[in-house]
């Protein structure tokens, strides 16, 4: 029991020291980020901001070309789809006639051996 509590006393002293670790860590981080900073904040946010409208257009444009490269591959399925419908529309009427001859010969030759018999 005692070596249990000894563990959870060194796991919280090592959790509270990890996170005063990043604490400071961090404040001395922004603060060398402050003193270093090659400019000014207002010209890093005008920068950022000419950034963000640069990488709208481009994304805009990348869109509208993605958009027309869809179109034209719509079109051409569409196209391609249509024609493929009419090869087997055609196909199925030339099978429909072929069989309709086949049962038309047939009768007659059965109507034939009816009537000679």
């Amino acid at each position: 029991m005692l070596n249990e509590n000894q563990a959870i006393e060194n796991h919280n002293h090592h959790f509270w020291g990890v996170l005063a670790g990043l604490l400071i860590g961090s404040l001395a981080g922004a603060g060398a980020m402050l003193l270093l900073a090659p400019q000014s904040g207002e010209k890093t946010r005008t920068q950022i901001q000419e950034k963000g409208l640069e990488l709208r257009d481009r994304t805009t444009g990348l869109l509208d070309a993605a958009k027309a490269k869809i179109w034209l591959a719509r079109k051409q399925i569409t196209r391609d789809g249509r024609r493929k419908v009419k090869e087997l529309v055609h196909h199925s009427q030339t099978r429909v006639n072929e069989q309709l001859e086949y049962v038309s010969d047939a009768a007659k030759s059965w109507k034939k051996a009816n009537l000679s018999s």
